[in-house]
């Protein structure tokens, strides 16, 4: 016998587990089919929880390297990368079995299996353990299954070998120098956390900045930060000809840059030119769900509809922003319009909105941003003006010898509320929620002046551009 549903929902990451959660909380009957070997999703398993335990670890290593600038003695520094993976394991297993425990509690069904759309109403679904398939009907339904390492050839990188972002989250056979081609948020946090570790660590990257996405200011004060370190080069603006495997073993990039042909040779490569939606095997065009190019995203309106009004996405596989806290709320609001949809709730329809969005990359120093960047606000037509503080001039940040880096506020012309920040330096991810607060309430650059900041501390570096930027005068 076939079952049904009101809500399917396909994938159970951090998207497919909210949107489940608020659909059974919204008295849909709701069903996750996941064929995963191991349940919790991309950011418990292989992105944000994984990587931020091993960059917590370096981190910690390159301060205890850096003990006699502050009149103390550290002897016999070692890295223990067994140790290290050891607790990254236990942390990710007790988050991993907390979300298993959450997905199998009985508040909606959990089918362990492959789905496959057969029609706008049906999946088929191949049982992970084997058997044959079963068809399950659907009123409304949820993709979320999440994202994959990007594959982009390059000549003669299969036959030279190389570890993806994935992969390296479980090696304990660090290299001492390693390539790592890309310039984006994973990239860059890898690279600093190999670094931090006393590995030779080189960077290319095709654009002409890291975060190629970013304001260049951005961009540059993270070059220039990363680029101080002993163990660090970067290379922008390149264009990769060729990798090859050596007769010793090591392996080599020839890249181009400013028409100059280079190459650089590490003990291994590592990939990290982002990541693709999981949109393959499942049949999108049986249900007339619409992607925005071959093999791209799920093409979402704001209410998080696909061109099926009935089937919804969320999470990396419709984008924009591949950030948890956005695919979990992206989650919640395609169950409440799938309750609405089905006459199951008397509400008017949400919609998502990004003028809050953040960014926060773990590199040392850390980047974030909230709201409109420079070139957002331009092509919005915006009247904005800016202003900025740097770091090395603020006391506490050069009390604890951090001093890399600034922080940006971005506020409108003519009322002078905060449009957007950006921050580079200190524990950035942190302190750039205090303007995302204020933001929150669309607080003006003179509401933000009122705030009591307390000295010394690192928040209170905010004032400096709000001031500035304060239209009372």
């Amino acid at each position: 016998m076939n079952k049904s549903y009101d809500f399917l929902v396909i994938g159970g990451g951090s998207a497919g587990y909210a949107a489940a959660r608020t659909a059974h909380d919204l008295g849909l009957r709701t069903a996750v089919v996941d064929g995963a070997e191991e349940l919790g999703g991309l950011c418990i398993l292989r992105g944000c929880m994984p990587s931020k335990s091993l960059i917590e670890s370096s981190n910690r290593f390159r301060a205890m390297r850096r003990a006699p600038e502050f009149g103390l003695r550290a002897e016999g520094l070692s890295v223990e990368p067994g140790e290290i993976l050891a607790r990254k394991r236990r942390l990710i297993g007790e988050f991993a079995d907390y979300r298993q425990s959450q997905l199998a509690d009985g508040r909606f069904d959990l089918i362990r299996g492959t789905a496959v759309f057969t029609g706008p109403h049906t999946v088929a679904v191949t049982p992970r353990g084997g058997g044959a398939d079963e068809t399950i009907e659907f009123r409304s339904a949820l993709v979320a299954t999440g994202s994959s390492v990007s594959r982009v050839p390059l000549a003669g990188l299969e036959e030279a070998g190389y570890w993806t972002s994935d992969d390296i989250l479980d090696r304990e056979d660090l290299p001492d120098s390693i390539i790592v081609l890309g310039g984006g948020a994973i990239a860059l946090e890898m690279a600093c956390y190999l670094e931090g570790l006393g590995k030779r660590v080189t960077v290319i990257q095709r654009s002409g900045q890291v975060l190629s996405g970013s304001d260049p200011d951005i961009a540059a004060a993270l070059e220039a930060a990363l680029s101080a370190r002993d163990n660090m080069t970067l290379h922008t603006g390149t264009e990769i000809r060729e990798v090859r495997r050596e007769e010793s073993g090591r392996k080599t990039v020839v890249f181009s840059h400013e028409g100059e042909e280079k190459s650089v040779s590490a003990a291994e490569i590592l990939y990290a030119l982002g990541r693709s939606p999981n949109t393959a095997g499942l049949a999108l065009d049986a249900a007339g769900i619409e992607t925005e190019k071959s093999g791209g995203p799920i093409s979402c309106h704001s209410d998080q509809r696909s061109s099926v009004p009935h089937i919804f996405a969320a999470g990396d596989v419709c984008g924009p922003h591949e950030i948890v806290h956005i695919a979990i709320e992206q989650g919640e609001i395609a169950a409440h319009n799938a309750a609405v949809h089905l006459g199951r709730l008397q509400a008017p329809p949400r919609e998502i909105s990004y003028r809050l969005k953040l960014l926060g990359i773990f590199t040392e120093p850390e980047v974030a941003t909230v709201g409109l960047s420079e070139a957002e606000a331009k092509e919005v037509g915006h009247e904005f003006a800016t202003a900025s503080y740097p770091f090395d001039d603020h006391g506490k940040s050069m009390i604890r010898g951090v001093e890399h880096g600034f922080v940006k506020m971005i506020a409108d012309a003519r009322s002078g509320e905060i449009l957007g920040a950006a921050a580079v330096g200190p524990e950035a991810v942190e302190i750039i929620h205090e303007v995302v607060v204020a933001m929150h309430f669309h607080a003006t650059a003179d509401e933000f002046l009122k705030i009591p900041h307390y000295h010394p501390t690192l928040s209170e570096i905010w004032t400096y551009p709000a001031e500035e930027l304060s239209i009372s005068g």
